[in-house]
Protein backbone atom coordinates (compact mmCIF):
# COMPACT_ATOMS: atom_id res chain seq x y z
CA UNK A 1 0.00 0.00 0.00
CA UNK A 2 1.66 3.15 -0.88
CA UNK A 3 1.51 6.23 0.95
CA UNK A 4 0.76 9.55 0.16
CA UNK A 5 3.74 11.93 1.25
CA UNK A 6 2.19 15.34 -0.22
CA UNK A 7 2.31 17.71 3.25
CA UNK A 8 -0.56 20.13 3.72
CA UNK A 9 1.40 23.28 2.67
CA UNK A 10 1.74 21.50 -0.74
CA UNK A 11 -1.55 21.13 -0.91
CA UNK A 12 -2.50 24.50 -0.38
CA UNK A 13 -0.10 26.15 -2.01
CA UNK A 14 -1.51 23.53 -5.23
CA UNK A 15 -5.23 25.02 -4.18
CA UNK A 16 -3.98 28.37 -4.05
CA UNK A 17 -2.18 28.65 -7.38
CA UNK A 18 -5.55 27.31 -9.32
CA UNK A 19 -7.54 29.55 -8.10
CA UNK A 20 -4.74 32.57 -9.18
CA UNK A 21 -5.12 31.14 -12.43
CA UNK A 22 -8.91 30.88 -12.60
CA UNK A 23 -8.71 34.20 -11.35
CA UNK A 24 -6.63 35.54 -13.99
CA UNK A 25 -8.43 33.54 -16.98
CA UNK A 26 -11.61 35.16 -15.93
CA UNK A 27 -9.78 38.54 -15.85
CA UNK A 28 -8.70 37.91 -19.30
CA UNK A 29 -12.47 36.19 -20.29
CA UNK A 30 -13.56 39.45 -18.87
CA UNK A 31 -11.15 42.28 -20.63
CA UNK A 32 -12.06 40.13 -23.67
CA UNK A 33 -15.06 40.95 -23.34
CA UNK A 34 -15.04 44.39 -23.16
CA UNK A 35 -12.94 44.87 -25.92
CA UNK A 36 -15.88 43.15 -27.79
CA UNK A 37 -18.49 45.44 -26.45
CA UNK A 38 -15.86 48.37 -27.42
CA UNK A 39 -15.62 46.94 -30.78
CA UNK A 40 -19.34 47.13 -31.17
CA UNK A 41 -19.36 50.79 -29.64
CA UNK A 42 -16.89 51.93 -32.05
CA UNK A 43 -18.85 49.75 -34.99
CA UNK A 44 -22.23 51.78 -33.82
CA UNK A 45 -20.85 55.03 -33.57
CA UNK A 46 -19.69 54.91 -37.00
CA UNK A 47 -22.65 53.39 -38.26
CA UNK A 48 -24.48 56.39 -36.65
CA UNK A 49 -22.09 59.03 -38.13
CA UNK A 50 -22.50 57.56 -41.51
CA UNK A 51 -26.14 57.71 -41.02
CA UNK A 52 -26.06 61.59 -39.55
CA UNK A 53 -23.72 62.80 -42.24
CA UNK A 54 -26.06 60.74 -45.26
CA UNK A 55 -29.04 62.76 -43.63
CA UNK A 56 -27.38 65.99 -43.55
CA UNK A 57 -26.56 65.73 -47.18
CA UNK A 58 -29.92 63.89 -48.00
CA UNK A 59 -31.88 66.96 -46.82
CA UNK A 60 -29.60 69.39 -48.59
CA UNK A 61 -29.73 67.77 -51.99
CA UNK A 62 -33.34 67.58 -51.57
CA UNK A 63 -33.53 71.51 -50.00
CA UNK A 64 -31.41 71.91 -53.43
CA UNK A 65 -33.63 70.14 -55.37
CA UNK A 66 -36.81 72.10 -54.20
CA UNK A 67 -34.95 75.22 -54.85
CA UNK A 68 -33.97 74.16 -58.38
CA UNK A 69 -37.83 73.74 -59.06
CA UNK A 70 -39.44 76.45 -57.57
CA UNK A 71 -36.67 78.79 -59.48
CA UNK A 72 -37.99 76.33 -62.65
CA UNK A 73 -41.85 77.39 -61.61
CA UNK A 74 -40.91 81.30 -61.06
CA UNK A 75 -39.01 81.39 -64.39
CA UNK A 76 -41.55 79.07 -66.25
CA UNK A 77 -44.50 81.64 -64.82
CA UNK A 78 -42.39 84.34 -65.66
CA UNK A 79 -42.08 83.51 -69.42
CA UNK A 80 -45.81 82.78 -69.74
CA UNK A 81 -47.66 85.99 -71.03
CA UNK A 82 -51.57 86.32 -70.25
CA UNK A 83 -53.26 89.22 -71.43
CA UNK A 84 -55.62 91.24 -69.67
CA UNK A 85 -57.27 94.60 -70.36
CA UNK A 86 -55.72 97.64 -68.57
CA UNK A 87 -58.22 100.60 -69.44
CA UNK A 88 -61.56 99.70 -71.62
CA UNK A 89 -63.01 101.94 -74.27
CA UNK A 90 -65.72 101.69 -76.80
CA UNK A 91 -63.13 101.39 -79.76
CA UNK A 92 -60.02 100.71 -78.40
CA UNK A 93 -59.21 97.77 -75.18
CA UNK A 94 -55.63 99.23 -73.56
CA UNK A 95 -53.83 96.14 -72.26
CA UNK A 96 -51.23 94.79 -70.61
CA UNK A 97 -49.55 91.65 -68.80
CA UNK A 98 -51.04 90.08 -66.41
CA UNK A 99 -47.33 89.59 -65.06
CA UNK A 100 -45.92 93.13 -63.44
CA UNK A 101 -42.42 91.43 -64.54
CA UNK A 102 -43.37 91.39 -68.16
CA UNK A 103 -42.89 94.94 -70.42
CA UNK A 104 -44.84 94.26 -74.15
CA UNK A 105 -42.41 95.66 -76.95
CA UNK A 106 -44.77 94.97 -79.71
CA UNK A 107 -47.44 93.09 -81.04
CA UNK A 108 -49.14 91.46 -83.94
CA UNK A 109 -52.65 90.97 -84.27
CA UNK A 110 -54.03 88.48 -86.96
CA UNK A 111 -57.78 88.59 -88.02
CA UNK A 112 -59.26 85.57 -89.73
CA UNK A 113 -58.67 85.02 -93.33
CA UNK A 114 -62.48 85.20 -94.24
CA UNK A 115 -62.26 89.27 -93.35
CA UNK A 116 -59.79 90.07 -95.41
CA UNK A 117 -58.31 92.46 -92.85
CA UNK A 118 -54.05 92.50 -93.20
CA UNK A 119 -52.51 92.35 -89.63
CA UNK A 120 -51.98 95.43 -87.04
CA UNK A 121 -48.84 95.88 -85.74
CA UNK A 122 -48.16 97.84 -82.27
CA UNK A 123 -44.85 99.41 -80.83
CA UNK A 124 -44.54 99.54 -76.91
CA UNK A 125 -48.15 100.26 -76.59
CA UNK A 126 -50.17 97.01 -76.28
CA UNK A 127 -53.97 97.71 -77.68
CA UNK A 128 -56.88 96.46 -80.05
CA UNK A 129 -58.80 98.75 -81.81
CA UNK A 130 -61.85 98.71 -83.37
CA UNK A 131 -61.33 100.43 -86.42
CA UNK A 132 -58.72 97.93 -87.41
CA UNK A 133 -61.61 95.08 -88.02
CA UNK A 134 -65.17 96.81 -87.54
CA UNK A 135 -66.14 97.44 -91.24
CA UNK A 136 -64.70 93.98 -92.53
CA UNK A 137 -66.86 92.71 -89.30
CA UNK A 138 -70.04 94.19 -90.42
CA UNK A 139 -69.61 92.90 -93.98
CA UNK A 140 -69.22 89.26 -92.23
CA UNK A 141 -72.07 89.68 -89.91
CA UNK A 142 -74.07 90.27 -93.34
CA UNK A 143 -73.21 87.84 -95.26
CA UNK A 144 -73.58 85.53 -92.02
CA UNK A 145 -77.36 86.83 -91.78
CA UNK A 146 -76.60 87.58 -88.15
CA UNK A 147 -78.40 90.07 -86.93
CA UNK A 148 -78.01 94.36 -86.77
CA UNK A 149 -78.32 94.55 -83.11
CA UNK A 150 -76.28 92.33 -80.27
CA UNK A 151 -78.42 90.34 -78.04
CA UNK A 152 -75.23 90.29 -75.50
CA UNK A 153 -71.42 90.59 -75.86
CA UNK A 154 -70.42 88.89 -79.52
CA UNK A 155 -66.86 87.00 -80.02
CA UNK A 156 -64.22 87.74 -82.69
CA UNK A 157 -61.35 85.38 -82.66
CA UNK A 158 -57.66 86.71 -83.15
CA UNK A 159 -54.48 85.78 -82.99
CA UNK A 160 -51.96 88.35 -81.02
CA UNK A 161 -48.04 87.80 -80.99
CA UNK A 162 -46.59 89.13 -78.47
CA UNK A 163 -42.86 90.03 -77.95
CA UNK A 164 -41.58 91.52 -74.43
CA UNK A 165 -39.19 91.61 -72.33
CA UNK A 166 -38.50 89.81 -68.56
CA UNK A 167 -35.41 90.70 -66.69
CA UNK A 168 -34.11 92.12 -70.17
CA UNK A 169 -34.30 88.98 -71.78
CA UNK A 170 -36.68 88.41 -75.18
CA UNK A 171 -39.70 86.67 -75.41
CA UNK A 172 -42.34 85.56 -77.75
CA UNK A 173 -45.68 84.52 -76.86
CA UNK A 174 -48.44 83.41 -79.79
CA UNK A 175 -51.40 83.36 -78.47
CA UNK A 176 -55.56 82.94 -79.90
CA UNK A 177 -57.55 85.17 -77.60
CA UNK A 178 -61.70 86.69 -78.50
CA UNK A 179 -62.51 89.88 -78.68
CA UNK A 180 -65.90 90.74 -76.64
CA UNK A 181 -67.83 93.41 -78.43
CA UNK A 182 -71.17 95.08 -79.41
CA UNK A 183 -73.11 95.95 -82.23
CA UNK A 184 -75.56 98.27 -83.00
CA UNK A 185 -77.49 99.19 -86.15
CA UNK A 186 -78.16 102.40 -86.97
CA UNK A 187 -80.35 104.16 -89.64
CA UNK A 188 -78.30 105.75 -92.54
CA UNK A 189 -75.32 105.63 -90.13
CA UNK A 190 -74.39 102.51 -90.37
CA UNK A 191 -73.21 100.28 -87.63
CA UNK A 192 -71.13 101.15 -84.27
CA UNK A 193 -69.00 98.26 -82.95
CA UNK A 194 -68.19 98.97 -79.22
CA UNK A 195 -65.23 96.96 -77.13
CA UNK A 196 -66.33 95.15 -74.27
CA UNK A 197 -62.80 92.77 -73.52
CA UNK A 198 -60.35 90.28 -73.82
CA UNK A 199 -60.41 86.31 -73.36
CA UNK A 200 -57.16 83.76 -73.49
CA UNK A 201 -58.62 80.96 -75.80
CA UNK A 202 -55.03 78.82 -76.08
CA UNK A 203 -51.56 78.99 -76.91
CA UNK A 204 -51.05 78.38 -80.37
CA UNK A 205 -47.91 77.50 -82.53
CA UNK A 206 -46.57 80.07 -85.22
CA UNK A 207 -46.72 77.40 -87.64
CA UNK A 208 -50.56 76.71 -87.07
CA UNK A 209 -51.58 79.68 -85.63
CA UNK A 210 -53.63 81.27 -88.82
CA UNK A 211 -55.33 77.71 -89.00
CA UNK A 212 -56.70 77.24 -85.63
CA UNK A 213 -57.85 81.17 -86.31
CA UNK A 214 -59.89 80.30 -89.35
CA UNK A 215 -60.94 77.42 -87.87
CA UNK A 216 -62.66 79.05 -84.66
CA UNK A 217 -63.86 81.90 -86.85
CA UNK A 218 -65.57 79.40 -88.58
CA UNK A 219 -67.49 77.64 -85.77
CA UNK A 220 -68.35 81.20 -84.53
CA UNK A 221 -69.59 82.05 -88.58
CA UNK A 222 -70.84 78.89 -89.94
CA UNK A 223 -71.39 79.04 -93.66
CA UNK A 224 -75.16 79.89 -94.28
Amino acid sequence: MSEDHSSPNSTAQSTADGRVEERAAESAAIRRRWITLGEVLAVIAVAISALTLWTNWSERSDSKAVQNADAQRASAHATTLVLMVANTGKQTLALKPASAEQTVQSQKILFPSSLGTVPAETAGEPRLEAVWFEHALEKARKVAHLPDNSRGDERLPVVVVTRFLVNGEPHEDIALYDIGYTISGRFLSGHSVALRGLSLVSKVKSGDAQAKLDARWREMFPSK
